[in-house]
């Protein structure tokens, strides 16, 4: 006899149903005459998540954040906010706000009116604006500062109150156009952590647009790497640091080592490009012991860098390649690091910290170039 299926039974073969992203761009497109901006782009960012688009200028990723926005059209595919079509929208029809690098913030009005503008705007009721107002400060940690003027303001400052200003609208997402540029190192620095701990608080969605790869993983959730108009690579900034798909990821996100070919085939025995993060790699004396996990190179030290708490060396391998290694100065001196320029060594790392990449060639070169330019 045949027995009526239970519901339970039912529901334990139904496959959960993901959730809904908070904003997803399905096979966006953005020309600007014969320029292509951004190559058919598909990305869900998911609620709640800090989410960052990283890439150097002229890669897309302030393009795709201003068609988020409502700013620019896409030439082709649509956009979703939460679930909802808004590709043809315009901004102030769209549940998002903006922070951008400028603040923009209005010099005659004291901070308390540049936080409410846009709430007088919507005619909130006085009362009202005034309690939504005090709760964003807050928020910004800025609760004191609601009668002085912008002017009266320190960088860091003004750009909490621009945060407040785009909180205060209550949007589903944020999207931040390189809001900490303007500041000095030390300062961006302590907004990073402190931009990261607001987001928390709040739990909103933030989309960040950043060309600095150090910001984007200090406070991303997940990252996409932009490079030409497309995304090489989207993930954890653990999953992207040590994991990285490309050859351009891993020179732009960090420093990396790739090595191909000839190289290659001498280094590991197979002439498929990898990476090799610098830090991973500990520099010996020649004679040095190697067991069967790990890889070895053999060449003479070309070039050494001192930074203070590192020192980055540039070794020229006899396979025919260089590599960058970065040691910590535990108890090394500049002096002393210095005396090795020139010397015969012997390179060793962990097989396991090997990276297939697809890797066009000079991703060395401009990993090498990049970590010159941040040491500069």
């Amino acid at each position: 006899m045949c027995g009526v299926p239970s519901l339970e039974a039912d529901l334990s073969d139904v496959e959960p149903v993901p959730p809904t992203p908070a904003v997803r761009l399905e096979g966006v497109v953005k020309r600007f005459g014969d320029v292509v901006a951004v190559d058919r782009i598909d990305l869900d960012v998911r609620e709640g998540e800090f989410f960052s688009m990283l890439g150097p200028s002229g890669s897309g990723k302030t393009t795709c954040l201003r068609m988020i926005a409502g700013f620019e059209s896409p030439t082709a595919g649509r956009i979703a906010l939460g679930g909802r079509y808004v590709t043809g929208l315009a901004p102030y029809e769209r549940e998002v706000n903006t922070v951008f690098q400028d603040y923009a913030l209005f010099p005659h009005m004291t901070v308390a009116e540049n936080v409410g503008y846009g709430l007088m705007v919507r005619k909130v009721p006085r009362a009202d604006r005034r309690r939504q107002v005090a709760d964003a400060l807050e928020m910004v940690r800025l609760p004191e500062f609601g009668e002085r003027r912008p002017a009266q303001l320190s960088g860091g400052q003004r750009q909490r109150v621009a945060l407040a200003r785009a909180l205060v609208m209550r949007p589903k997402v944020l999207l931040l156009d390189e809001p900490l540029g303007a500041l000095d190192l030390k300062l961006r620095q302590a907004m990073q952590i402190e931009l990261k701990e607001i987001q928390e608080e709040v739990s909103l969605t933030f989309i960040y647009v950043t060309h600095d790869q150090e910001e984007a993983l200090t406070m991303s959730d997940r990252l996409a790497v932009f490079n030409r108009g497309r995304i090489e690579q989207v993930g954890s900034p653990a999953e992207v640091y040590e994991r990285p798909a490309t050859g351009f990821v891993a020179g732009f996100v960090g420093v990396s080592n790739v090595l191909e070919g000839e190289a290659a085939a001498a280094v590991a025995g197979d002439p498929h490009p990898f990476t090799i993060r610098p830090e991973k790699i500990e520099m010996h004396e020649l004679d040095a012991a190697v067991d069967g996990d790990s890889c070895s190179a053999t060449g003479h030290v070309r070039e050494v860098v001192y930074l203070g708490a590192t020192t980055r060396y540039i070794v020229e391998l006899d396979a025919g390649a260089s590599l960058v290694v970065m040691q910590q100065n535990l108890a090394t001196s500049s002096m002393e690091a210095l005396q090795v320029r020139g010397k015969a060594v012997r390179l060793i790392w962990r097989r396991s910290n090997n990276r297939p990449v697809e890797a066009p060639a000079g991703a060395l070169e401009g990993s090498m170039d990049q970590e010159e330019a941040q040491a500069s």
